[in-house]
């Protein structure tokens, strides 16, 4: 088991007064049988008043509420973890998706069918094509060889840059460039998940880095894949590794764009910037 204090501090300035409109905030790490939060503080300033509720996905989100204008928002959240999660690999898949291909039973894949929406024709064929650097259609394949193999062409083949722009690269783009963040980099592997017939997801959360532990980070994002018997297994091609102990995850989604850590608006004739801040550190 390894223990983490997260920290995460996010600052809006804005250039004149202004009214906070109510903000979503997907900040508190999703419990399971992996992860447990021994401790979780979440303020702001001005003060908000704090609602919960889970979303359609089950992850945890506060809204909060202002009633005074500010030419300042303030919001930190910190979170102390246990993580259980010391061998990501210790998982049986089922018989029939030991190899690649496979089709999903038809209960699973009634409830999975969300989470397996194509990209555009234009898009998939792009992927179809790009997909032969790794794999040949038809090819007898280990399921989690493919996905592996998948993931440390992208790790060992593309620019990773920090992008201060919201929003996440296409598939399109990404291959374009040659380059892209962290999300940019997981909607790829997702997009070509999808052409593969499997299922797949957006993963928002924290990652553990220890050389810079003591510097300021950011979020981190990367995708899972539901495999049968193994459940939704966490893929990072930014790091070209499964998903593990270092990985914590905050959110998920079917498309990126649903789950920034913050989003709400404000009103008032004013300029805005944000900063932001993440140190994840062991206890």
């Amino acid at each position: 088991m390894q223990c983490y204090k997260i920290i995460h501090r996010t600052y809006y300035n804005y250039s004149s007064s202004v009214t906070l409109g109510a903000h979503n905030l997907l900040l508190r790490p999703r419990e399971s049988h992996e992860l447990r939060i021994e401790s979780f503080t979440l303020k702001s300033i001005p003060e908000a008043k704090i609602f919960w509720h889970r979303d359609v996905e089950d992850n945890s989100v506060a809204i909060a509420t202002f009633e005074i204008p500010t030419q300042q928002l303030f919001i930190e959240s910190e979170v102390i973890i246990q993580h259980y999660n010391e061998s990501p690999l210790d998982f049986i898949v089922s018989d029939y998706a030991i190899n690649y291909p496979f089709k999903y039973l038809a209960n699973d894949n009634f409830i999975l069918s969300s989470y397996m929406v194509l990209p555009n024709e234009e898009t998939r064929i792009l992927l179809n094509n790009w997909i032969y650097n790794i794999y040949k259609y038809g090819e007898k394949i280990q399921t989690y060889t493919l996905l592996q193999k998948l993931i440390t062409y992208i790790f060992k083949n593309f620019t990773y840059k920090v992008r201060e722009e919201a929003g996440v690269q296409t598939a399109k783009q990404t291959l374009s460039y040659g380059s892209g963040s962290c999300r940019d980099f997981a909607f790829l592997f997702m997009e070509v998940v999808k052409c593969l017939g499997l299922a797949t997801r957006f993963v928002s959360g924290y990652l553990y880095a220890p050389l810079m532990s003591d510097q300021v980070g950011s979020t981190h994002a990367w995708a899972e894949v539901y495999l049968p018997g193994g459940g939704w297994i966490g893929f990072d091609p930014t790091t070209g590794n499964i998903a593990g102990t270092d990985h914590i995850s905050v959110a998920v989604s079917r498309l990126p764009d649903n789950v920034p850590p913050i989003a709400g608006s404000f009103l008032g004739v004013s300029d805005s910037n944000i900063s932001v801040g993440v140190w994840v550190t062991k206890v």
